[in-house]
């Protein structure tokens, strides 16, 4: 059990948490995953309301921009049933989606307390997808989804400042930063010591055009001498296996699980998240977790956390990722290493306190 957590008094209620995103499929899934792991830590009465991909939900459309993800119109029963046998004083809606638009609906049927996660501005990443059809529908879709939850949210929490000031434009009545979590295993497996040189670098992610995946394969062409591993799926995957095939210092993991990534991140040198659009950029944090060093955009919200930014490589504006690769390498084994151990002091921290606020947040009101 968290220590922190033990040293406060905390009455564990009933909380379900929905979302559209399949447990550990991506950023937002996997932050609920271990949200719930370290709540029931804790001995709150949890649900993970979300789509397994395993014949639940009556229908499956392909997400815009994207047809290896999946939209899933939920299963009506299956709602009524699971939410009326916990009886949750707090629901917890992750995702703007059906099952999301459910799970408010269901919190004021119920009259529990509703909390909605604002992760992606969804309506700004549909307009790096070319398809003029579905980019005006789906930013249509998103924006009233945001409005519609924020409008009804007790409280709406954001990963990043900017994340929150656009909450509040977009209709929330408060909102509010929330700390990222940590998976179980980043926190006690034993940590891997840091590396002399940089020989391994590691992109974990969407592969997609947000993510600008174009300037890792770059970088793996300029530098023969690092072995650059590319783990995850999306559109631009044709892409990533294309350049895989002709260089032979990049490789293609393909889609990894929790336990899979964290050995990757442990075998890396430094983990790279060079994204046009991200609002926080829990793989860094996770990487900060092992105790290595992150190179991130300036684009990544993590960047807006002053307890976590000075542990970080920033990627400047019009740098390439070659040359920030090398200038990390240029600032030597004793200067890396430093910035990796503060940063695991650091986003084991930022775990304690942020699964300290959730308690607080969703704490029953007659015990207040």
């Amino acid at each position: 059990m968290n220590e922190e957590a033990e040293r406060r008094p905390v009455r564990p209620g009933r909380v379900a948490i929905i979302s559209d995103a399949m447990p550990e499929r991506n950023g937002v899934g996997a932050y609920y995953h271990d949200l719930i792991n370290q709540l029931e830590e804790l001995g709150y009465k949890t649900e993970f309301i979300c789509p397994t991909g395993k014949g639940q939900g009556l229908l499956r459309l392909p997400l815009p921009g994207d047809s290896t993800q999946k939209v899933f119109l939920p299963s009506l029963p299956r709602f009524r049933r699971i939410l009326r046998t916990l009886k949750p004083e707090t629901i917890v809606v992750a995702t703007p989606g059906p099952f999301g638009l459910l799970g408010a609906w269901w919190a004021k049927r119920l009259g529990a307390r509703l909390i909605v996660g604002f992760h992606t501005h969804f309506s700004s990443v549909t307009d790096l997808y070319g398809n003029p059809f579905l980019r005006p529908l789906s930013r249509f879709y998103f924006n009233f989804a945001d409005r519609y939850l924020f409008r009804h949210a007790h409280l709406v929490l954001g990963n990043s400042e900017p994340m929150v000031e656009l909450a509040c434009k977009l209709g929330a009545k408060k909102a509010a930063l929330m700390g990222t979590l940590l998976p179980t295993p980043s926190r006690v497996r034993p940590l891997a010591p840091v590396s002399e040189t940089i020989g391994r670098v590691l992109f974990a992610g969407r592969l997609a055009p947000e993510k600008r995946i174009d300037t890792i394969m770059a970088a793996a062409q300029e530098l023969p001498e690092v072995r650059f591993s590319i783990a995850g799926d999306g559109p631009q995957k044709s892409e990533v296996v294309s350049c895989a095939a002709k260089l032979p210092n990049l490789e293609y993991l393909g889609w990894i699980s929790r336990d899979d990534l964290i050995e990757q991140i442990d075998l890396a040198d430094v983990l790279v998240l060079p994204s046009y659009v991200e609002s926080f950029g829990t793989v860094a944090l996770e990487a900060m977790a092992r105790q290595r060093v992150a190179l991130v955009s300036a684009n990544c919200g993590i960047l807006d956390w002053p307890g976590l930014s000075e542990h970080l490589y920033r990627l400047e504006e019009d740098e390439t990722v070659a040359h920030a690769l090398r200038r990390i390498q240029a600032e030597g084994f004793e200067a890396r290493e430093d910035k990796a151990i503060a940063g695991r002091i650091a986003a084991s921290r930022l775990n304690n306190k942020s699964l300290l606020h959730w308690c607080e947040l969703m704490q029953p009101a007659d015990s207040a």
